[in-house]
């Protein structure tokens, strides 16, 4: 079974990065589709980005060219860096894996999540 633990979140500035990570553990990780989602308090989870086993990647295009995915299979860890914050970023972030992702933006496409953490941006 899968475990994921997310870790880097906080309370930054607007304009301000973060980094946040997510260790994965179990199954083979390789052979996973991993994909960032957040979720702001009254909103649906959103998709934010995904990274294949294979190396391609895609970012919704509201983080596209401010949000990078990637992935360091060696440690089994995927990370999101976030550049230039806005308030709008507000959320909980969560990592998920998925074994056959087909539609990207849909949750319920993924088998495995992480537990959330909490990213905050003060304007």
């Amino acid at each position: 079974q899968v475990q994921l633990v997310e870790s880097g979140g906080g309370l930054v500035q607007a304009g301000d990065s973060l980094r946040l990570s997510c260790a994965a553990s179990g199954r083979t990780f390789s052979s996973y589709a991993m994909a960032w989602f957040r979720q702001a308090p009254g909103k649906e989870r959103e998709f934010v980005a995904i990274s294949w086993g294979g190396g391609i990647v895609y970012h919704a295009d509201s983080v596209k060219g401010r949000f990078t995915i990637s992935r360091d299979k060696v440690n089994n860890t995927v990370y999101l860096l976030m550049n230039s914050l806005k308030p709008e970023d507000t959320a909980v972030y969560y990592c998920a894996a998925g074994l056959s992702v087909s539609k990207v933006t849909m949750p319920g496409q993924y088998d495995y999540w992480g537990q959330g953490t909490q990213v905050t941006v003060s304007s």
